[in-house]
């Protein structure tokens, strides 16, 4: 990154970054989660069922994503402690940094659903809310039409909202509409193998995949040295912090 990036992150609170990792290499996670994927679903509770399914997709059944693969998969323990990816992160919140949470997102071809606007910030609770930094890895292109991020420019440097979530959704937690109402989105399409980074308090949405082709990225929640998830709104396991620098 140079000055001009530095000061586009903290003015808009998010920066896209192509060309970190290379295609080959998101081919190799890719193909990692949807082995570990495959067994998932086999063993998945029924009772857990409306957490990790895609309720978008009605053709087949597929996920909507999964959780800690910094904790389960060697390939993106590796991703996190990769320096091109490390560089970047370090230059947003400081040197030494502990994953504290990370998500695949699938976003399936032909009815993958969105993930409405909220802050991270809220579901994690951080003790230092300028601390988290969220690495979000582009394993397939996400454009406007599979479903890429919108960004609220600006909003990490307001308050984080209490969101609400929806009868049934205890997981789904979302920005009120008459605040949402007030924010535009801007879209912003990442290429296979770039990271979109954004701040913990800024608002940021997907829309459905209307496309043929899949939306799969790694989300990967960066915290500093000493930070910790002290008032989350969600459970998170503690015990799963991973200290990568």
């Amino acid at each position: 990154m140079d000055p001009f990036d530095s000061a586009y992150y903290r003015h808009h609170g998010h920066l896209t970054v192509n060309g970190v990792f290379h295609s080959d290499e998101m081919d190799s996670v890719v193909r990692d989660i949807e082995a570990w994927g495959e067994s998932f679903l086999q063993t998945l509770p029924a009772e857990q069922r409306a957490w990790y399914i895609d309720g978008g997709v009605t053709a087949r059944t597929v996920l909507r994503k999964l959780d800690n693969p910094h904790a389960h998969r060697p390939a993106v323990q590796a991703l996190a402690r990769d320096r091109r990816l490390l560089d970047l992160v370090e230059a947003f919140i400081g040197p030494g940094v502990s994953v504290y949470f990370s998500q695949i997102f699938f976003k399936p071809p032909e009815g993958g659903g969105p993930k409405p606007a909220h802050q991270d910030n809220f579901y994690f609770g951080p003790a230092d809310p300028e601390g988290v930094v969220t690495a979000w890895i582009a394993l397939d292109d996400a454009t406007l039409e599979n479903g890429c991020l919108y960004f609220g420019d600006g909003t990490n440097q307001g308050p984080v909202y209490v969101h609400f979530a929806p009868e049934g959704e205890p997981f789904n937690l979302q920005i009120p509409p008459d605040i949402l109402a007030r924010q535009p989105m801007v879209p912003a399409p990442v290429r296979k193998g770039g990271v979109s980074f954004h701040h913990g308090n800024t608002f940021h949405c997907s829309g459905s995949n209307n496309s043929s082709r899949w939306r799969r990225a790694c989300a990967l929640h960066f915290v500093s040295d000493g930070n910790s998830f002290d008032t989350p709104a969600l459970p998170y396991d503690h015990s799963l912090k991973f200290r990568v620098s």
